[in-house]
């Protein structure tokens, strides 16, 4: 299989069995370098795809590259140019922050001088200057998530994954952890693949996006590209008798998204605001607020997978069995 030009994980037709359960069903990818986010609901094959294209798992069928290399036969040589920050926690607590990466650079390959030269610049990278020698154990979670970002990156990956950097981060640690991820494409001109529930952290990131289901990749695409292929909207907040409206719009033709008492309803020609409108005075309900709707990135997703049948109501049902105590065969 030979690589794209700028383009830097491929694969065709991949598919991984796990006994009778087809965990990734000719999943094909061809992704170029930049920050890209990679959103499903729980079982949707993102653990599984990141194992295969690391080489960590044999792949049932179909094949791949990433930066050129065959994830079936050179799953050591992908290892060794890609960072990965997990989710669970990695870190010894009882070493501090300077010695914990340094043994990182060697799990890596690194000599130990080199391994410590390079432990000191990432961790001011992260913003760990001042606490490189205190032990993680008395660490708050954003000097940990801050950390493991630094073990991730201490051998300057040409691609980095993220799996839920930002989580139990307050805004604070959040905002710096995101603009370091930022900093790392955008300065450092690497690939960041970022796995999360938070939208806005997805969003802020990253310019395209994949999104799995059923262990189908059913989309790739730059968030700007998909936002104008969603429906037009205008939403109207309605105030003393929700039910009732929503109701009518729908008895009237109309299409409506409601949350509360905000009417999200698809501007299908051009008299749709009058209707609304219209109805509202016939049934004698007060409409507050009355705007075009602007679909961010988390309702992109809620409608895409409401369109393939998925059972999503919210960003919680993207959340890995970390954060829920469920099982996955991912």
């Amino acid at each position: 299989m030979k690589l794209s030009v700028d383009v830097v994980i491929e694969t065709r037709s991949l598919c991984k069995m796990y006994g009778p359960h087809l965990a990734l069903d000719n999943a094909d990818l061809s992704l170029p370098r930049g920050a890209i986010g990679i959103l499903g609901p729980n079982g949707a094959g993102k653990s599984t795809l990141f194992k295969c294209l690391l080489g960590l798992i044999k792949t049932t069928s179909g094949e791949g590259t990433v930066l050129g290399y065959d994830i079936r036969t050179e799953g050591d040589m992908i290892r060794s140019r890609i960072g990965y920050m997990p989710e669970y926690d990695s870190l010894d607590p009882s070493l501090n922050a300077i010695d914990q990466v340094r043994y990182a650079g060697e799990l890596l390959g690194m000599n130990p001088g080199q391994a410590m030269q390079r432990a000191h610049e990432v961790l001011e990278y992260v913003g760990l200057r001042d606490q490189r020698y205190r032990k993680i154990e008395s660490f708050s979670t954003g000097m940990k998530q801050a950390t493991k970002l630094a073990c991730a990156i201490v051998h300057d990956p040409e691609i980095l994954i993220c799996d839920e950097p930002t989580n139990g981060l307050d805004q604070r640690a959040r905002d710096f952890m995101l603009q370091t991820l930022k900093r790392t494409v955008n300065e450092g001109g690497g690939t960041v693949l970022m796995s999360g529930h938070v939208m806005d952290d997805i969003q802020e990131v990253c310019d395209r996006i994949v999104m799995m289901h059923k262990g189908k990749v059913v989309v790739q695409r730059d968030i700007e590209d998909l936002a104008s292929q969603i429906d037009r909207e205008v939403e109207a907040v309605i105030w003393g008798g929700a039910s009732r409206m929503e109701k009518a719009l729908i008895d009237g033709g109309l299409r409506v998204r409601r949350l509360g008492r905000v009417m999200r309803v698809t501007i299908e020609t051009e008299d749709t605001i009058s209707r609304i409108l219209e109805i509202a005075a016939e049934i004698n309900v007060q409409v507050r607020e009355l705007r075009e709707y602007e679909p961010d990135l988390e309702d992109i997703f809620l409608l895409i997978m409401n369109k393939l049948g998925a059972n999503i109501k919210g960003t919680s049902d993207l959340m890995t069995e970390a954060h829920t105590g469920g099982e996955s065969v991912e």
